[in-house]
């Protein structure tokens, strides 16, 4: 298993587009369907957990993979469709394969989002085996 350095720092951003917005997280959802059109709050996290996965991608070897395994974040602020959004990433501490993320958002008014994401070193072929063994 790689051995990851704390203090990896990285940074992504995308635009908003309508499809990341509170009414359209799921047609099947119809308590989303009247809210505001909004980054929704699973998009947000999504967002940081995919810039934390492009993180440590550089580290990583053909056979690891992270599982996210915990997030606590709070949402602070709306953003609107046609917004960039960046993410902010830093790797706080590493306690064997177990890995804990400082996450942060902003838009291009102020913060929206922050707090920690935790990860874990996996090899996926073992992962599934053990999944499809459940």
């Amino acid at each position: 298993m790689t051995e990851l350095p704390s203090g990896i720092r990285y940074q992504a951003q995308f635009t908003v587009q309508p499809k990341h917005t509170v009414p359209a997280v799921d047609p099947g959802w119809p308590g989303f369907a009247d809210m505001p059109p909004v980054l929704a709050t699973a998009m947000m996290i999504g967002f940081m957990e995919q810039t934390c996965v492009e993180a440590l991608r550089p580290y990583l070897s053909a056979n690891e993979h992270t599982v996210g395994t915990g997030v606590e974040v709070r949402h602070v602020a709306a953003t609107l469709a046609g917004d960039t959004v960046t993410a902010t990433v830093t790797l706080e501490d590493v306690d064997g394969r177990f890995l804990r993320f400082h996450v942060s958002c902003h838009d291009d008014h102020g913060l929206i989002g922050e707090g920690t994401h935790q990860r874990a070193l996996i090899d996926p072929v073992r992962f599934m085996q053990r999944l499809m063994a459940r």
